[in-house]
């Protein structure tokens, strides 16, 4: 049982990541909150799933200039002060929104303006947290303290939503966003009590030569190229997340409870998933089983837009959920481990746009097709496409497909 189970010993040994990880585990809970309570609320203003597509998409250009240029500057300063000063500026925005919803009933205008602020700050910290990780802890206990960052962040998407869909329920959402901007207090006490994590000597000035570079460096390397393609493909056409009000309320005739349980059951199944990661130490395939995971993700997703039965969809979710994160560890594991640190934020940027970003272009993709369609089709053409995506990849880039650890891994 031992190789089953993720490895402990980071948390054990490492003051700094035990630090890393309450910290980011109490904000993404809270900031589940809200990822919660902007569909609900824009879906409840518009009845439109493509408004609630829209505002996820137009927070992706601000999460994307904000992580590249967060990873510019992760790579030439302290990532202590500037995951401070970005937790911050994050409660700062969510008290504004829980301002906006309850003065200004729910200004629309002013909730895109607020939510693209939120993901341009998101975007800049997030490369200098994942940066920092391999640095906090030993090179044998990477894999395993990657592990720790899936488990997170899973966990907050299970307990997050659930938390948030009572919330909404019973105090509102203004109530709502006040608690995530109370959770990122949780940060900023942790990361005052880290040490100094300086950047390595040789990392160019922040700007945009800077983030050239960053780019420059996945030049002539096709496994890293794959490791975000392959992302990318699962998120954009196998997410229907941009849909899940609309379900809740038209397929399974339920409310914000159903809305909290299919936005967590992904979570579910993935932080079941992220504790049993031990076996994964001796996968020497990564490529091939990544490319398998992220079909099993377009599979399950065929699954949930075909049933009508909530527990057959929620089932369908927590499997794509599992499938996913065993594809997270493992292609993080690849990205940590084959890049120097003074790269290390550019390319955690390059990685933390498509990890969030996808998901955006996922929810204006799935949106869209349901609104010239219908939920269903666009549920079930995504995971298809996705599973076709995984197959032209492997095409496309064989060196990916094929790729393996060290022996020594």
């Amino acid at each position: 049982m031992a190789r089953l189970f993720v490895d402990t010993t980071p948390l054990k040994k490492s003051r700094e990541f035990r630090l890393l990880f309450i910290g980011f585990l109490v904000s993404t809970v809270g900031n589940q909150l809200t990822l919660v309570a902007i569909p609900w609320q824009v879906y409840h203003e518009t009845h439109s799933s493509f408004q609630v597509g829209l505002i996820s998409a137009a927070q992706l250009m601000p999460l994307i200039c904000g992580s590249l240029l967060g990873g510019s500057v992760g790579d030439h300063m302290d990532r202590k002060k500037i995951m401070l000063w970005t937790s911050i500026a994050l409660s700062t925005t969510s008290a504004l929104l829980a301002v906006n919803a309850w003065i200004f009933s729910s200004n629309l205008a002013i909730l895109y303006g607020i939510a693209m602020v939120a993901a341009f700050l998101a975007g800049f910290s997030n490369p200098s947290r994942t940066a920092a990780i391999p640095l906090l802890v030993e090179g044998e206990h990477l894999q395993a303290a990657l592990a720790f960052n899936q488990i997170v962040l899973q966990f907050g998407g299970v307990i997050g939503p659930l938390i948030g869909a009572v919330s909404i329920a019973l105090i509102g959402i203004p109530m709502t966003y006040a608690f995530d901007a109370l959770s990122f207090s949780a940060v900023v006490v942790t990361s005052l009590m880290l040490k100094p994590i300086p950047p390595a000597p040789g990392a160019m000035r922040p700007g945009l030569k800077s983030i050239v570079e960053g780019f420059s460096f996945l030049r002539g390397k096709p496994v890293l190229q794959g490791v975000y393609l392959v992302d990318l493909n699962a998120m954009i056409f196998g997410l229907p997340r941009a849909l899940f009000p609309a379900m809740a309320i038209t397929v399974f005739h339920g409310g914000p409870g159903v809305l909290g349980l299919l936005t967590a059951a992904p979570g579910i199944g993935a932080f079941l998933g992220a504790i049993t990661t031990g076996w994964l130490v001796k996968v020497r395939r990564r490529g091939r089983a990544i490319s398998i995971s992220v079909a099993v993700w377009g599979a399950a997703m065929v699954g949930f837009g075909l049933t009508k039965s909530l527990i057959l969809a929620l089932l369908f979710l927590a499997v794509a959920g599992w499938a996913d994160v065993l594809s997270a560890v493992l292609r993080n594991t690849i990205l940590q481990t084959s890049i120097p640190d003074h790269f290390r934020s550019r390319l955690s940027a390059i990685q933390i746009a498509v990890v969030q970003g996808g998901p955006k272009l996922g929810d204006l993709e799935s949106g869209a097709v349901a609104a010239l369609s219908s939920t269903a089709v666009s549920v079930v053409s995504g995971g298809l496409l996705c599973m076709l995506g995984v197959a032209v990849l492997a095409v496309r880039r064989p060196q990916f497909y094929e790729e393996q650890a060290p022996e020594t891994a």
